[in-house]
């Protein structure tokens, strides 16, 4: 790794100008684009303290050799140049958002003479209207539904000329699905006055057409022409079948696209809805791992500029309006972008109320559930298993393969509710059944390092009794012995119940550095454990420490090893914090009326919504209290002389009303 002061340039150098910038790794590869108001204070933040970098922005600077920058005369130009230099160098460190699925296009090929209508994936051409993205179900059965109304070709080139030579049409041109231009039974220009209406029609036209088809229909029964008029109704039933297939979500006059993004630490997904005419026409995602120190406001400015920037506005497809979560950065020159690139005005609003941000919600929702699978996906593919738990042993030089994995974690506020967790993974998938929640008191819960100890202690010690207890069954069975005098027989007919911690993982992982990987490897010494390996996952540079070791294990950004460290230690990140959020809840909601006796909880909450507050209800006669609901003469009695012995003095725990936050005593 590079030495970021080896190739840092003087600050006198640095214009303070708006520009973009690049960095270079020694074989001269861009590895990162990015712009700035001013030159010299983006560049100087990189170098002032490198070691104070975050990990991503850390890695980037020390992977480079050289950086170099061009001045521009305004934002918006770095804008447009920054764009371009993304898309030609593809630099590893700058985020790029790819399709989390390929999604097909109905496309029409208008460049052609005779134009085609076609299922597309892939990159866009030009000269070619492309309609969605649908589902690949949704979108074949609405192009099968359409040719029937709109007869344009749908042959490939070989099928079409095929056709020409041998003066037949394909099949489809005997079913009335398309009008054979192959054979001369529609005109060139009549074809492509088809095709016209095909595009018209999926570009949000449909009433119109449908509207011509019933006036035709209605002229057709006028003249008695039935089968003609039949033929029209079908017609129009098939329109109506695809124009209603999406539901109206907002106003017919509204065509936008609506954004949302769900994100960790790790990975971001995007999914967006396009809406025309009030209508949801298709639906799009992508994933994204998030290689640069962005903010929410930085990935929605990137993902705008790679979507709309990659496509173009190819007739008309980057509409009106776009919806995003949060506002992007550089909102105003992001803005005129896109209007350059539309050839009309872009507004680009975060929906506070109504029908789009209700809109905006559903499209959140598919992004979160979007992640989800991604990374369950990736969990589970076995191929990628196995390369993770292989580079993590072979990166470790741990002589045994990593059949079980367990991972700890302490949680707490400010020394409060102390908790820990341990979640296990085995073969490189989670083992729920074998998640296991500690609390943590007295000394122990002093500091971080001493919690650990505890908890590995208390983990392993565990793991020791069941151990001897198994062995001890084992020999009593092999020898054949009764047991003592005294003593139960053993049942060899039932099943012994499965002991909660008598399976040892092959590695250990803390969440934390260098202090918490020796207090866990402090713990497993004192019981005498010697073959079970720990290691700890520092989160500011994701370096993976050893005991005892001065310099951690640093592990490549892409490595699958590193990937499932990671996912582990979120994955026990938040098991601890739902444990400690259900402690400080009950902790909160702990009041002076729980400690009397017979007093259940619908009694306390008649007596506090009597009186008002535990005040009330301390200050109250026995003859006051039994004017409660469902308190009696001698459960009053009871709670008077419950509070007369606790003196004037005693400390009482604030009751919190759960529904507003409040404290309902003073």
């Amino acid at each position: 790794m590079a030495n970021p002061a080896s190739y840092r340039p003087k600050t006198g150098e640095i214009p303070t100008n708006p520009g973009v910038y690049r960095f270079r790794d020694p074989h001269g590869r861009v590895i990162y684009v990015g712009k700035a108001k001013s030159l010299r204070s983006r560049l100087n933040s990189y170098f002032a303290n490198p070691a104070g970098l975050l990990p991503k922005t850390y890695a980037m600077v020390h992977a480079a050799s050289s950086v170099e920058w061009t001045v521009v005369g305004s934002e918006l130009e770095s804008l447009q140049l920054e764009y371009t230099w993304i898309k030609e160098f593809k630099p590893r460190f700058n985020v790029v958002f790819r399709d989390d699925k390929t999604y097909p296009y109905l496309a029409v090929t208008m460049s052609e003479k005779y134009p085609r209508v076609q299922v597309m994936r892939g990159d866009k051409r030009k000269g070619t209207r492309y309609f969605g993205p649908y589902t690949a179900g949704a979108i074949r059965e609405t192009m099968d539904t359409l040719l029937r109304v709109f007869p344009v070709r749908s042959c490939s080139a070989g099928v079409f000329k095929r056709a020409q030579a041998s003066g037949r049409p394909c099949l489809l041109g005997y079913i009335d699905k398309c009008s054979a231009p192959c054979v001369g039974r529609i005109s060139p220009e009549d074809h492509r006055a088809l095709a016209d209406d095909f595009c018209a029609f999926m570009g949000g036209e449909a009433k119109r057409f449908i509207n011509k088809l019933e006036k035709q229909m209605s002229d057709a029964v006028a003249k008695l022409d039935y089968e003609h008029a039949a033929r029209l109704r079908d017609d129009i039933t098939a329109l109506r079948k695809v124009f209603e297939r999406n539901a109206v979500v907002l106003s017919e006059d509204t065509d936008a696209d609506v954004f949302a993004l769900h994100e960790d630490e790790l990975e971001a997904a995007v999914q967006v809805f396009h809406v025309r005419g009030g209508r949801i026409r298709g639906q799009r995602g992508w994933v994204v791992e998030k290689v640069e120190d962005f903010t929410t406001p930085d990935l929605v400015e990137h993902l705008l500029q790679q979507v709309y920037g990659e496509d173009g506005d190819t007739h008309g497809r980057l509409p009106r309006e776009v919806l995003v979560p949060v506002a992007p950065s550089n909102l105003e020159d992001l803005a005129t972008w896109l209007a350059g690139i539309r050839g009309a005005k872009v507004d680009i609003r975060v929906p506070q109320r109504g029908d789009k941000a209700a809109l905006m919600s559903t499209v959140r929702e598919n992004a979160e559930h979007a992640l989800k699978l991604h990374k369950t996906r990736r969990a589970g593919d076995i191929t990628v298993r196995s390369q993770a738990l292989q580079e993590l042993q072979e990166a470790l030089d741990l002589p045994v393969p990593l059949l079980r994995i367990e991972c700890f974690d302490v949680s707490h506020v400010q020394g409060t509710n102390v908790v820990a967790s341990m979640v296990v993974v085995e073969d490189g998938l989670p083992k729920k059944s074998d998640y296991r929640k500690f609390s943590i008191t007295g000394a122990a819960a002093s500091d971080d390092t001493a919690a650990m100890h505890d908890v590995l202690t208390r983990r392993f010690r565990h793991y020791l009794q069941d151990k001897s207890a198994q062995v001890d069954e084992a020999v009593l069975e092999a020898d054949g012995q009764d047991p003592a005098p005294g003593t139960a027989a053993l049942d060899t007919t039932t099943p012994a119940p499965k002991a909660k911690f008598a399976y040892p993982p092959n590695l250990v992982v803390v969440d934390g550095g260098q202090p918490q990987v020796n207090a866990a490897a402090r713990a497993l010494k004192d019981l005498g454990i010697d073959d079970v390996y720990v290691v700890g996952l520092a989160k500011r540079l994701e370096e993976v420490w050893l005991p005892d070791s001065d310099f951690p294990v640093i592990l490549p950004r892409t490595s699958q090893g590193l990937y499932l460290l990671q996912r582990i230690r979120d994955e026990a990140h938040r098991f601890a914090i739902t444990f400690h959020r259900q402690k400080r809840g009950k902790a909160m909601t702990v009041s002076a009326l729980d400690a009397v006796p017979g007093l259940g909880a619908s009694k306390r909450k008649a007596l506090l919504a009597h009186f008002g507050s535990v005040k009330g209800v301390k200050a109250a006669t026995a003859e006051e209290l039994a004017e409660a609901k469902g308190i009696g003469p001698a459960l009053a009695g009871a709670i008077v002389s419950h509070f007369a012995a606790e003196g004037p003095e005693a400390v009482t725990v604030p009751a919190i009303n759960m529904a507003t936050g409040e404290i309902i005593e003073t």
